[in-house]
């Protein structure tokens, strides 16, 4: 039964990154969205939250993902764009405030995690696996 809990907590972190590559992908995706108006915000930063949850049907904790919200205290990033509809009278428009470069990392952190709770179900289906052959004979 334990190696049955190791692949739900794996799978449970399986989807909390995978809820963490989409955001990060959402994010990348605006990092150059400029308002139309010049009093407007442009997108904002989005982060995820997590928290352990106790499975009951598991009996141990499981990672979850808690709350998505928006990056409210980086600042957004000023363009001197003159010509555009969403410049203000000094010619700047602002922009997300995103950084593509940390986006990157995050998203390549991500990845490595869900590559190692992935690999973890792998190593425990493969247990069970032999633990069968070796109860069959």
């Amino acid at each position: 039964m334990q190696l049955i809990n190791a692949i739900g907590i794996s799978a449970s972190g399986m989807h909390a990154q995978g809820d963490r590559l989409r955001v990060i992908s959402e994010n990348i995706a605006n990092a150059d969205t400029a308002p139309l108006s010049p009093g407007d915000d442009p997108y904002r930063r989005k982060t995820v939250l997590f928290k352990n949850v106790l499975d009951k049907e598991l009996g141990a904790d499981v990672i979850k993902t808690d709350k998505i919200s928006e990056d409210m205290t980086s600042p957004f990033r000023l363009k001197y764009m003159p010509d555009h509809p969403g410049a203000d009278a000094n010619g700047y428009v602002k922009l997300p405030n995103i950084n593509t470069l940390v986006e990157v990392m995050d998203m390549r952190e991500a990845q490595r995690s869900y590559e190692a709770n992935l690999g973890m179900i792998e190593t425990s289906k493969s247990m069970m696996t032999h633990t069968l052959d070796l109860l069959r004979g």
